[in-house]
């Protein structure tokens, strides 16, 4: 075997604070995907790659051997093709209402999804709260064509070796290193095919990365692997203090969705959804659509009711009501000062709308009502959140999250930090 296509000397290089070769990144990635690589050896080169990181180069060819693993998608539409990815939040439920409307403005919206874990929520976990919906799209481009937009579930055949890899380092305490984070949410954008990307970089409690120095550095990063690999990306810093809208769960983000596309909903929710539309028609070529318009004119909302239909789903359909449900009231008069993003999305998952490990099932029903957010004027027992769960056993739990997020106090000098924090290009 010879120098560069040992992992015992390409563990070594990154330990020592070298820099690995195109060949060596290739090789490593190729025999640990057919298994050649032991997992231990693996776990060995990202905890390296961890405390020593990657440089740009590095970390592009990283992912395009990841891209090489799979298959790579060719979306053969007649629309310029835009993809949207969310680093992961509590209430967001933007992609649902996102993708029928960049649809309705002319683009293609290719929107491959996960399932949630933890106290974040999956698309996927939401959707499938409608009747019939399944995230199973066998031809995806003829969607794209017919509809203009589809939601669904990645292939596992889509680099296939970051899906291992994650699972590795999941368990090694190595998932909070940058460079392997972009590379993993990349190589999977990449390998789907579109022209161009928007990411939503969270910040904040409820968020992957805590603090705006580390989301801009997670923004830079991918957005150098986009420009490397052909793909045009911009990167959209958002806050992650508190939820997004007024819901964290599956049926009920998905209610709150519909509101918006029918016209109403949250005020941070429509204001988001519009400055990734825009951005996502300025990189499609659509500049000149306004997505203002065309979402008050109810198209994107005829064109979401096409895309649940074209996926088995029933839009007009009831969604999941939940067996119990729990109010939870103010405890004295004051503004609520905080209401913690994080506090609500364990909360939520606690009431079964997510899971601890991949493979658990979630309740459609669960999740967190807020009737009251951040910056509001609230008297003691009023009603300021209602929680859902099919199982009461879990409220107690879920409740003590929730209050341990709750801060009321006694003037209102109490504002939300702007919503968008920057935009990268």
């Amino acid at each position: 075997m010879s120098r560069f296509h040992s992992a015992v000397d390409i563990i070594r290089t990154k330990r020592d604070g070298g820099r690995l070769s195109d060949d060596q990144i290739d090789w490593v990635i190729d025999a640990y995907t057919r298994g050649e690589v032991a997992p231990e050896q693996m776990s060995a080169l990202a905890m390296a790659i961890f405390l020593r990181g990657m440089d740009a180069g590095e970390i592009s060819r990283w992912t395009a051997a990841m891209i090489a693993s799979g298959e790579k998608l060719t979306l053969d539409v007649d629309r310029p093709t835009v993809d949207k990815h969310s680093t992961g939040g509590v209430g967001d439920k933007i992609t649902l209402i996102l993708a029928p409307l960049v649809a309705a403005c002319g683009a293609a919206v290719p929107q491959l999804s996960g399932r949630g874990l933890g106290h974040t929520g999956g698309t996927l976990d939401k959707l499938e709260a409608i009747p019939g919906w399944s995230g199973d799209v066998p031809d995806l481009a003829a969607q794209l064509r017919e509809v203009g937009a589809v939601v669904a579930a990645a292939s596992d055949r889509l680099a296939p070796a970051d899906r291992k890899l994650y699972a590795l380092r999941d368990v090694t305490a190595t998932v909070e290193s940058i460079p392997l984070i972009a590379s993993s949410i990349m190589s999977k954008k990449i390998a789907s095919g579109p022209e161009s990307l928007v990411l939503d970089v969270k910040v904040g409690s409820g968020a992957f990365m805590k603090t705006t120095e580390q989301a801009r550095e997670l923004a830079r990063t991918m957005l150098a692997i986009g420009q490397a690999h052909g793909v045009a990306t911009t990167a959209v810093l958002t806050d992650m203090s508190t939820p997004l809208g007024r819901t964290a769960g599956n049926a009920v983000e998905v209610a709150e969705a519909v509101e918006v596309l029918q016209g109403g909903g949250p005020q941070d929710v429509v204001e988001l959804t519009l400055v990734l539309a825009r951005e996502m028609l300025r990189l499609a070529g659509l500049d000149d659509v306004d997505p203002a318009a065309v979402l008050a004119s109810g198209q994107a909302y005829e064109v979401w009711a096409r895309m649940i239909r074209a996926q088995g789903g029933d839009p007009e359909a009831p969604l999941p009501r939940p067996k119990h449900v729990e109010v939870v009231t103010a405890e004295a008069d004051g503004v609520l000062a905080e209401v913690d993003a994080l506090a609500v999305g364990v909360a939520a998952w606690r009431l079964g709308a997510g899971r601890a490990a991949p493979g658990d099932a979630v309740q459609s029903a669960a999740g967190v009502k807020l009737l009251a957010v951040r910056g509001e004027t609230v008297s003691a027992g009023q009603p300021i959140a209602e929680l859902h769960t099919d199982t009461p056993e879990l409220v107690p739990a879920a409740r003590e999250a929730f209050l341990d997020g709750i801060r009321i106090a006694a003037e209102a000098d109490v504002e939300r930090p702007p919503l968008v924090l920057d935009v990268l290009r």
